[in-house]
């Protein structure tokens, strides 16, 4: 038996609507595909866009703490150098 839905899935933007160098829209990290489509996609295929989004998010936060840490490395060895 498949459960009913009952509240429609809001869409996951955030109305900040820029595309990053990847494609993916800065402010819910949908791709184009998936920003046109979304009203005609079932409940069960926007759970699926929304994950693939907070996936997205989570690489993007991993990435710029990564170059965030690198940056403050470079820093620290420049203000050694004499």
């Amino acid at each position: 038996m498949e459960q009913i839905e009952i509240f429609e899935i809001p869409s996951p933007c955030k109305g900040i609507c820029q595309v990053n160098n990847r494609g993916y829209c800065k402010g819910c990290y949908r791709n184009r595909e998936e920003r046109f489509a979304w009203n005609n996609l079932s409940n069960a295929q926007k759970r699926k866009v929304i994950a693939l989004c907070q996936q997205r998010y989570k690489r993007y936060i991993a990435n710029k703490n990564k170059q965030d840490e690198q940056s403050s490395q470079q820093n620290d060895q420049q203000s050694l150098d004499f």
